[in-house]
């Protein structure tokens, strides 16, 4: 699918709602959007496309944009997700005012009281297993709860008990009284408070009952002054929920909830829950892995917030939950950094080359540029010598036909420096293995000499042998086979995982001026793609690079 089409059509279904708002003047207040996470993991691309929707809106009508954190689950919440989201945002460079869900939770407590006052919510004693019998399905109609008549009194004595803590987990809960007929399944009374006896990282033990996310996020909303609460398309059905609590409650000028389509990437791993099996089961390395959209994998791996920016900006909203080819993506973060990086060598799987006619105790410094086809760049210093590495793959003793790198009796230029000629392949006596080359070179065919009295058919890179830097380097590919289908449950990730998807090359050599890379500095490997140090596990002994993406643009090629 192209998404942009969809958004010149749209124009957009969510910015004309807040237009139409605005207009009839249906809010006495600024535009008002939040992205509400819980915190209980990591944020990926997909909530960064819920960010990226509800900040852009919030901004194009000079309103505000919040960051509530949804921490009313005390049971998965911790804060070290809090900061981890926080700091993710920042990254995105998004600055909002940030809110949590658990400073309402007096309010939200009044509010229940309120409906059951109201005659509309009663504790329920039934178990959860009675619970679910009782609330039918999607073509036979729910049963009333033998308690749903309780008294008010009774009901609000008990629920303060309940606060209290005089009942133990799963004995009671606070349920809504709306239609247990309702074709719509989150209307058949619902319950909108569990009893939970954990501490909560941020209340302590303040509490022992807490609201279910339907029933507080309305109302957090609404005490916040959001005026679209838009969300991803698995709300849909929970929409009435939403505004059945706000109009019990007599909310004024209530928040209108909206949604649009979720994003998932080609090959990539969204759900949490499928995110939390691949940690856990040691299947990638953490949550920050390269190969996982997560947003910490994506900043280790390289990947600029301008590059997400200009993708989200390019999908613009979504109407269906929708799966984008993973290397539109890419099109962005190589369009990114082809305008911010300058090319380097780089020899990952190295084969040695000893030029023989070269002086065994001369050192040549030739000037490079740093990007080519770009005149204003400067150049940089790079030393030739006698034993240079070259890449496996630029020689085959036995060549096939196309293949015009080198080989026995044949001329490469090496980039910006001579032509050589092999002459002689040194193998392992045992094993056959190709050890080294022995090539000569022709002093005349220096670049830039103005020497054109023959041609070759390739220039391959190459690094010196006495001068270049030891590295690691790592090649990452799609994480999922692509032949893979995710189940509800019981995934074998095994099966799933493609073996290739991470390539370590461990003894790669880099030109010198790679040397003192920095943590932040994304550069280009010649003919390899971009590249930046792998700040997890690159220390002063050992130097990791990760590639961001390679050169091949296959999304733009396509289109």
């Amino acid at each position: 699918m192209n998404p942009g089409k969809e958004t010149a059509e749209a124009a957009n279904f969510l910015e004309k709602l807040v237009r139409d708002d605005i207009a009839q003047g249906e809010y006495h207040r600024p535009v008002a959007t939040r992205f509400p996470p819980e915190p209980n993991g990591y944020l990926h691309i997909g909530s960064a496309y819920a960010i990226h929707v509800n900040h852009s809106i919030a901004s194009k009508y000079n309103g505000a944009f919040h960051l509530r954190f949804d921490d009313t689950n005390p049971l998965k919440e911790d804060n070290k997700y809090v900061d981890a989201i926080r700091e993710d945002i920042e990254w995105l460079g998004y600055e909002p005012a940030v809110y949590f869900g658990s400073d309402y939770s007096e309010q939200i407590y009044e509010y229940a009281v309120k409906l059951i006052h109201k005659g509309k919510a009663y504790v329920c004693d039934l178990t959860p297993e009675q619970m679910t019998e009782y609330r039918g399905t999607l073509t036979e109609p729910g049963t009333d709860s033998p308690f749903r008549n309780r008294p008010v009194e009774e009901s609000l004595l008990l629920f303060e008990r309940m606060r209290k803590g005089d009942f133990p987990a799963a004995s009671k809960v606070l349920r809504a009284k709306i239609d247990m007929s309702s074709p719509n399944l989150n209307l058949r009374d619902p319950v909108l408070y569990r009893i939970v006896h954990a501490e909560h990282y941020r209340t302590g033990n303040d509490w022992c009952i807490y609201p279910m996310y339907d029933f507080a996020h309305p109302i957090q909303d609404w005490i916040e002054g959001i005026t679209h609460s838009f969300c991803s398309a698995e709300f849909k059905d929970h929409r009435p929920l939403y505004e059945w609590v706000l109009r019990e409650l007599e909310a004024p000028e209530p928040p209108k909830q909206r949604e649009f389509g979720r994003l998932s990437l080609s090959g990539m791993v969204t759900s949490k829950r499928y995110l939390r099996e691949l940690v856990e089961g040691g299947f990638v390395d953490g949550w920050d892995d390269p190969r996982l959209p997560t947003l910490r994998g994506l900043r280790r791996r390289g990947v600029t917030p301008d590059s997400i920016a200009r993708f989200m900006e390019e999908i613009g909203i979504l109407r269906q939950n929708s799966v984008i080819d993973s290397a539109m993506l890419d099109h962005f973060i190589r369009q990114d950094l082809k305008e911010r990086t300058i090319g380097y060598m780089a020899v990952l799987n190295p084969l040695k080359v000893i030029i023989t006619n070269y002086p065994e105790d001369r050192t040549e410094i030739l000037r490079l540029k740093n990007k080519e086809g770009d005149e204003a760049l400067s150049t940089r210093e790079v030393p030739f010598a006698r034993e240079l590495f070259i890449e496996k793959e630029d020689f085959m003793e036995e060549p096939i036909a196309g293949f015009h790198r080198l080989s026995p009796g044949t001329e490469v230029r090496l980039k910006g420096a001579y032509f050589i000629r092999c002459e002689q392949v040194v193998k392992e006596p045992v094993t056959g293995e190709i050890e080294e080359l022995h090539c000569t070179y022709d002093p005349a065919t220096k670049s830039g000499s103005g020497f054109n009295a023959r041609k070759v058919k390739a220039t391959i890179h190459w690094v010196s042998a006495a001068h270049g830097i030891p590295a690691e380097v790592h090649v990452y590919d799609a994480l999922l086979r692509p032949s893979a289908v995710l189940k509800e449950s019981g995934n074998c990730w095994e099966e799933l995982v493609n073996p290739h998807s991470l390539v370590q090359m461990k003894h790669a050599v880099l030109e010198p001026a790679l040397k003192d890379a920095s943590a932040t500095e994304k550069v280009q490997f010649v003919r390899h793609g971009y590249f930046c140090l792998d700040t997890k596990y690159t220390t002063e002994d050992r130097r990791v690079f990760n590639r961001i993406v390679s050169l091949k643009d296959s999304w733009k090629r396509e289109r």
